[in-house]
């Protein structure tokens, strides 16, 4: 009998349903990329449907179809399990593409970011985020994640630009780096998904790129 792995989907379900006990004995056992896969699903499926506060790696091994020491054997926390999941979801988003064009290569990093915002895990992401505040060691999970690779993405965009002789050697900052990020992020806290493509043009043309032209 095949076995259907889990998707976002299942989030309409109620947390009972979800949480029911599984005889993971029964059906193919799973291994490698395909376990992975669906414990991640299950993961963003159950942080969207109760909140970082109430995800139990339990729940999330029921939903998966899965033993609860195998969610154990790959992570000791459920904040790394939660990072893991959420970078599974991040695939073309880690490079801004290399046009020769400053203006062109932010707004392009940009669209992948709030491409992941606005796709099916963004709420995942958002619950993800409000969680931080209340939990430092999500708190700093997220930070090395996914916040300073990020801003390593733009500030090497930056860095491109200035050999171009497009971004003054001064604006070479993470903090400089980090203002297109966080504005998206902003953005999306305040007025939830989908983030317009508007939203992002006005972030490039009328803040990052008076900041950093030479």
């Amino acid at each position: 009998m095949h076995e259907e792995v889990p998707t976002l989907s299942i989030v309409s379900e109620t947390c009972e349903s979800a949480n029911v006990a599984i005889d993971h004995r029964k059906g193919p056992r799973r291994r490698g990329d395909a376990l992975y896969a669906a414990i991640f699903e299950a993961t963003l499926a159950e942080l969207t449907a109760v909140g970082y506060a109430e995800l139990k790696m339990e729940h999330v091994a029921n939903r998966a179809r899965a033993s609860k020491g195998s969610l154990y054997r790959r992570w000791s926390s459920r904040a790394e399990l939660v990072a893991d999941a959420v970078h599974h979801t991040l695939p073309g988003c880690g490079e801004a593409p290399d046009t020769g064009s400053v203006r062109e290569d932010i707004l392009g990093g940009l669209r992948g970011f709030a491409k992941l915002l606005n796709g099916p895990s963004g709420e995942a992401v958002r619950g993800l985020m409000a969680e931080t505040i209340r939990d430092p060691d999500l708190m700093e999970v997220v930070r090395t994640r996914f916040v300073e690779p990020g801003i390593n993405v733009f500030l090497d965009v930056l860095r491109r630009g200035a050999v171009r002789g497009e971004v003054r050697p001064s604006a070479l900052t993470t903090r400089i780096a980090s203002v297109g990020p966080e504005l998206l992020r902003q953005h999306f806290l305040a007025h939830r998904s989908p983030v317009p493509d508007q939203v992002l043009v006005e972030i490039v043309d009328e803040v990052i790129m008076p900041l950093v032209r030479v």
